[in-house]
């Protein structure tokens, strides 16, 4: 087995291999293509771009007795960074069923020519792929598309260039419009990229890494990642990524460029700048409550596209980190077996009917399908995590047209409620920046990382990642590098919590989730987080109950007015912020509490502010913020929630 294969079967990069629990389809929509083929497979095909650059392409194909089946037939395409030969999971599924599977190395990985620019190339690229197939005498001239994170992203960038053949699309927690949520976030820098570039991207595919000692290098780099993100800034040339120059190039101007300007809205990959440009064609978006493209999924290109298409547009959420779709938990959070689906059985009926015709119901669906967390027992699990339980349900619309959106007020004393405040004293805290609120769990990935044996912080069984996925319970533990204790979040002193009395019934919050704070500094910029909290009662399992995190956001000062341009705060001056977190489908159970901790960082989940102001990525100072939040009646600090009502 190649190297490539196995560190995808590993699970660093989203496998798309079929689960084993449920995904409820109608018995009267079961028409589906039958598995009837074998496959003959054909390595490193080159496709010709525009520019003479060659793209290394698998292609299997449908065969009988060992021979290539004549004549035409629908196709499949995967553009990925991550080695073409990732298209085997999913080609072995789809070609016994009649289907030509493609997978294809981007430009510039692995055995593809050119120089990798994320996304810069992929339009045309695609473009170009997209004509070659369509024309070759096995193609019937239609092409479907799958791919998970940046090969999702590969096909909004091969939508947004209008290819012929294209037909239909399963973009799965895609990456897109990443200026905004995924690479920036509302300024801020979101440091998985600074680990994709440190221990996937860099060391595995890249052109310098075929070089033994060039690879060497780059892996002991990758060890050294916490070390790094401790470290910040990280500068050009100082480190061994000036061995893989377009890799660091990238990062050095992704950590410096916070403004939302055209260096990040024509990317490549952004939807909802480019949405005119956009193909009119069918498109499935998938993407999990848990994941890091969650908000780009639904919030932006699902109902952007479904505004402005008149093609089906359809969208499932599921309780998924990402990747994650055929789990049934997100990291300490178990939400029951139907919480997984068969992918590969989903992605076949949509490309049955959009590519063969086949009339199995799947364009008669409801629009949205989303799992709705909560309802458990919260008991203890056999692998220890909390049942959350949950259950599937069908939507008309997204968000929910029924959402009611009800602010929770921050009150003194640590009060949240439905009631608004009047005149209440301001909360104040010192953020240090050299000593940031560690990251439990949230909407991450490429979060992998190999533990160091050179590393000073490290303990013995540590956590092997630079940081944990999904849903935790929100305090510390001995196993995490960036935890200096096993205290609770809420115990520190820069964090402020507002919490609920115990819920008198079970509330069901669905949509959009947003923080409104007035906050002020006595720094010129800093950051102000907040995050969202299911704070669970003790019981026989959990003696000291579950702070069970939901979302989470943050959003660096300096960009509070706007994301295009950056301005600078005046110590002292009180000025609103607006925190979305990715949306969520939650019950909170009767008895709980509903909490919402504000802090001013979240690492290494995000860079952290030193609060001086200098340029991003260039600071040479760092300094102790002084920060207060305001909830009083001219400035009612509050999180919004999207309440269904009780039927």
């Amino acid at each position: 087995m190649s190297k490539r294969l196995w560190f995808y079967r590993l699970g660093i990069f989203a496998a798309l291999v079929c689960g084993s629990a449920h995904f409820i389809i109608s018995q009267s929509d079961r028409n589906e293509s039958q598995a009837k083929y074998g496959i003959v497979v054909f390595r490193n095909v080159t496709i010709p771009m525009r520019d003479g650059v060659k793209l290394a392409c698998d292609i299997y194909r449908p065969a009988l007795n060992s021979s290539v089946v004549e004549g035409k037939f629908p196709v499949i395409l995967e553009r990925t960074p991550y080695g073409k030969a990732s298209a085997e999971y999913w080609a072995e599924f789809f070609v016994p069923r009649g289907y030509i599977a493609i997978g294809q190395d981007v430009r510039g990985r692995f055995d593809s020519e050119g120089t990798w620019r994320p996304f810069r190339d992929d339009g045309n690229d695609g473009y170009d792929t997209a004509k070659w197939i369509g024309e070759q005498p096995w193609s019937d001239g239609g092409i479907g598309t799958v791919g998970t994170s940046y090969p999702g992203g590969t096909q909004h960038a091969l939508a947004l260039a209008n290819p012929p053949y294209l037909k239909a699309m399963i973009p799965a927690d895609s990456m897109s419009d990443f200026g905004r949520y995924g690479v920036r976030h509302n300024g801020a820098f979101e440091m998985r990229w600074m680990n994709w570039i440190f221990n996937i991207g860099g060391p595995e595919g890249s052109r310098e890494s075929r070089d033994p000692q060039t690879r060497q290098a780059l892996l002991r780099l990758g060890e050294q990642v916490r070390e790094y993100a401790k470290g910040m800034p990280l500068r050009a040339g100082a480190t061994p990524l000036q061995l893989i120059p377009e890799y660091e190039s990238w990062l050095i101007e992704a950590m410096s460029h916070g403004d939302y300007d055209d260096f990040w809205k024509n990317s490549g990959a952004d939807v909802v700048e480019h949405v005119a440009e956009y193909k009119d064609i069918p498109v499935y978006h998938l993407g999990g409550w848990y994941d890091s493209w969650g908000s780009q999924v639904a919030n932006l290109n699902f109902v952007t596209l479904h505004q402005h298409k008149k093609s089906l547009q359809r969208l499932i959420m599921g309780p998924w980190t990402h990747g994650g779709r055929t789990r049934s938990y997100a990291g300490e959070a178990e939400f029951g077996p139907d919480a997984a689906i068969n992918f590969n059985e989903f992605q076949l009926r949509w490309f049955d009917h959009w590519l063969k015709g086949i009339e199995n119901g799947v364009d008669r669906e409801p629009l949205v399908r989303i799992f709705v967390m909560g309802g458990g027992d919260a008991r203890k699990t056999p692998e220890g995590r909390i049942f959350v339980g949950g259950h599937w349900r069908d939507e008309n619309e997204w968000p929910l047209a029924r959402a009611v959106a009800m602010p929770y007020y921050l009150h003194a004393h640590g009060v949240l409620s439905p009631t608004k405040p009047d005149r209440e004293p301001p909360a104040s805290y010192e953020f240090d920046p050299h000593h940031p609120v560690p990251t439990l769990g949230g909407n991450i990935s490429s979060h992998n990382a190999p533990p160091s044996h050179h590393n000073s912080i490290e303990r013995p069984g540590d956590s092997e990642n630079l940081m944990e996925q999904g849903a935790y319970d929100q305090r510390c533990r001995a196993n995490l590098w960036t935890c200096d204790d096993t205290r609770p979040l809420s115990a520190r002193n820069d964090v402020l919590v507002f919490q609920t009395e115990p819920l008198p019934e079970e509330l069901e919050v669905t949509g959009r989730l947003m923080v409104k704070l007035w906050a002020s500094s006595n720094a010129p910029d800093t950051d102000f987080t907040a995050k969202l909290i299911d704070v669970y009662p003790p019981n026989h399992d959990f003696p000291a109950g579950v702070d069970l995190n939901v979302g989470d956001s943050i959003v660096r000062a300096r960009y509070r007015g706007s994301l295009e341009h950056a301005e600078l705060m005046k110590p002292g001056e009180i000025y609103p912020f607006t925190i979305e977190m990715y949306p969520t489908s939650l019950v909170f159970a009767k008895g709980h509490r509903i909490r919402l901790d504000i802090s001013s960082s979240n690492f290494p989940r995000f860079d952290v502010n030193p609060n001086t102001g200098e340029p991003l990525n260039d600071n040479r100072r760092w300094a102790v913020a002084l920060n207060t939040i305001y909830h009083d009646g001219q400035h009612p600090s509050h999180i919004l929630l999207p309440v269904i009502p009780r039927k």
